[in-house]
């Protein structure tokens, strides 16, 4: 499985937490997808998917995939619920160890709801035949990562990712492995 995380928007570049906010993409996230293309263009995937938030969309016709990129509701992002349009600097200065990964989400989806949905995410990617390429968001996406490893959601804290990048989960033999990151 591919992952790409969307391209840069204004609120993913200030640190602000973007669930269903549908803001668009900056023009350096612009200019960066279109990059992606170059980078995913040789490959071959046999299914495409995409969170249904123009963000995640719009990276995928950038990279050349909005034609056969299907909407799969499962894929957006993590819902911050009162800490949507919020950086966690600005959550510090009521909670001073807020993290989104530690703490409950106040009128959101907390972390095992959404290790739930990840979890479904997996066990369809597993049963996938061949490969297939994923435009996500990068919370979500670090939580399907975790869980893909068998690992705890709350892993996900460990797995930084940065905006239009491309990022392989697959197989040593029987054992899921992270086979490339942020690349």
């Amino acid at each position: 499985m591919w992952i790409v995380r969307h391209g840069e928007t204004e609120w993913s570049k200030s640190g602000k937490h973007t669930s269903f906010t549908d803001v668009p993409l900056t023009a350096e996230g612009e200019r960066i997808g279109q990059g992606l293309g170059e980078r995913l263009g040789a490959e071959h995937f046999d299914r495409v998917l995409t969170s249904p938030m123009a963000r995640a969309r719009r990276t995928s016709e950038l990279a050349g995939f909005g034609d056969r990129a299907v909407v799969d509701e499962r894929l957006v992002e993590w819902q911050y619920g009162a800490y949507e349009g919020v950086t966690t600097a600005e959550t510090r200065e009521t909670i001073p160890d807020f993290t989104v990964w530690t703490h409950p989400i106040i009128g959101g989806e907390q972390l095992d709801e959404a290790s739930a949905r990840a979890d479904l995410v997996v066990a369809d990617l597993r049963r996938a035949d061949g490969r297939v390429l994923v435009f996500g968001h990068g919370h979500f996406l670090r939580i399907v990562t975790a869980r893909w490893l068998g690992l705890p959601a709350v892993a996900g804290a460990n797995l930084e990712l940065h905006t239009a990048t491309v990022s392989v989960l697959g197989w040593e033999r029987e054992t899921p492995t992270l086979q490339r990151w942020n690349a």
